[in-house]
């Protein structure tokens, strides 16, 4: 927790940011989720439940970091089966790799309170640039003396660029599962004391 009387907000480009510091992903204000083309007709929305992140607000907001670890066997997309096969060697195998990892290499100003996150993206031991596109959501403090702010990203990978191959040809054409998958989080940072 912070002193009442600490500045929680400060202002930068025409922008009310957080105070410089270490925040850490809300566990219980977050979503980490995706959505993946299905038969080429439909859409699959999936999340993953346990996912940690350290934010740090440096003094120059463009020279902040995001580390994050996301533990791949919490994958739900709210079928049992499918949940097994994505958690299987033939997609995450999360036995042999626990962890989705994502650090940031740089941060940009776009427009407003938008920016984009570039950094690297580790899935099945294979790393890719990645850039997010970041929307700052605002910054205060809860009534629980806490400093907070909140935040969306997305972006689009291509499952094949990190070893995520399987697929079923259909006879009607196409495949199975897309290749083109969705990334969309949502969360609260707290400030650490």
């Amino acid at each position: 927790m912070t002193s009442s009387t600490a500045p929680v907000t400060r202002d930068w480009d025409s922008l009310t940011i957080p105070t410089a510091g270490t925040y850490l992903l809300d566990a219980a204000h977050k979503r980490v989720g995706f959505v993946a083309r299905h038969m080429m007709v439909s859409k699959v929305r999936g999340e993953f439940a346990d996912a940690s992140a350290t934010i740090t607000i440096a003094e120059d907001p463009m020279e902040s970091s995001v580390s994050a670890t996301i533990q791949a066997a919490t994958i739900n997309t709210n079928q049992a089966d499918r949940d097994g096969h994505l958690r299987s060697p033939e997609f995450l195998d999360v036995e042999n790799f626990p962890t989705l990892e994502f650090r940031s290499t740089a941060v940009k100003s776009r427009d407003g309170n938008e920016f984009v996150l570039s950094g690297e993206l580790t899935i099945r031991g294979v790393t890719r640039p990645v850039d997010l596109e970041v929307e700052f959501e605002g910054v205060g403090r809860s009534p629980f003396g806490q400093d907070i702010f909140g935040f969306s990203a997305a972006t689009e990978i291509d499952r094949e660029d990190f070893g995520l191959t399987w697929n079923v040809a259909l006879e009607t054409g196409g495949v199975l599962v897309g290749r083109k998958i969705k990334i969309e989080i949502e969360g609260e940072a707290v400030r650490q004391a």
